[in-house]
């Protein structure tokens, strides 16, 4: 189905979404902080079922650049996103930092998350073991991306990152995702270069979360293990439905 783009404003920002499908809203978080929309490969997946929308945050692709980048901003701005699409539920999640981002959302608007769907990523946490073994495994290894090029604002990935780590020292953040009802999904590569255990612990930590791991993938599932992550996640889809 043809994408239908749309900018919206926010806080003085520009900002350009798009939508696509019919069915149960999903608001899509792209990886990062500072990528441009690249996900239409993933709304294809469930664009019967459900209306896509996608957005670039501000300092990303078409959206507006202003030195705005913090987390809270991010927030503000997919809140935006779905009051200009007139939504009142809605399904959120996305890739790498788009999952994380997206709890974010889920916890400071839940009465307007329905569920989560979060494709390798999830993490809450800071530790110096688990970046270490990222670049241990990008230094031995090497990530094929499929020469598929995403583009990353460096400025706004640093000061995304910072305001990241900040917000994840909140003294209650854990007691509110332990006490956030949603079904939640989060799917991984099992050759993703990350490592996993944090979004396992928050898989396991969500009284209504599961983890699924696609054998063979790496963390973009869908250039290579395609029929198996549209499988996984239409089944995510299917059981924030049922929930409803």
């Amino acid at each position: 189905m043809a994408d239908v783009d749309h900018y919206i404003r926010s806080n003085g920002a520009r900002l350009w979404t798009c939508v696509s499908g019919k069915g149960t809203p999903f608001l899509m978080f792209n990886g990062g902080p500072g990528c441009d929309d690249y996900l239409a490969p993933v709304a294809r997946m469930v664009e019967d079922v459900c209306q896509v929308i996608r957005f670039e945050p501000r300092g990303c692709g078409r959206s507006d650049w202003d030195g705005n980048y913090a987390v809270q901003t991010m927030i503000d701005d997919a809140e935006a996103v779905r009051r200009a699409y007139g939504v009142e539920g809605c399904i959120v999640g996305g890739h790498s930092f788009g999952p994380s981002l997206a709890l974010a959302y889920a916890l400071r608007y839940p009465a307007h998350v329905i569920g989560l769907v979060g494709i390798a990523g999830g993490t809450f946490v800071n530790d110096r073991t688990w970046s270490e073994a990222y670049h241990r495994n990008l230094d031995t290894v090497g990530e094929d991306l499929g020469g598929v090029v995403f583009t990353a604002d460096e400025t706004v990935n640093q000061e995304g990152n910072r305001s990241w780590r900040e917000y994840i020292k909140h003294p209650a953040l854990f007691r509110e995702i332990a006490d956030l009802p949603i079904p939640a999904t989060f799917i991984n590569g099992s050759e993703d270069i990350r490592p996993s255990w944090p979004t396992r612990q928050l898989a396991a930590l969500m009284p209504n979360g599961r983890y699924v791991e696609i054998a063979g993938a790496a963390h973009t599932v869908w250039l290579t293990h395609a029929a198996e992550l549209r499988t996984a996640v239409r089944q995510a889809v299917a059981r924030i439905q049922e929930s409803q």
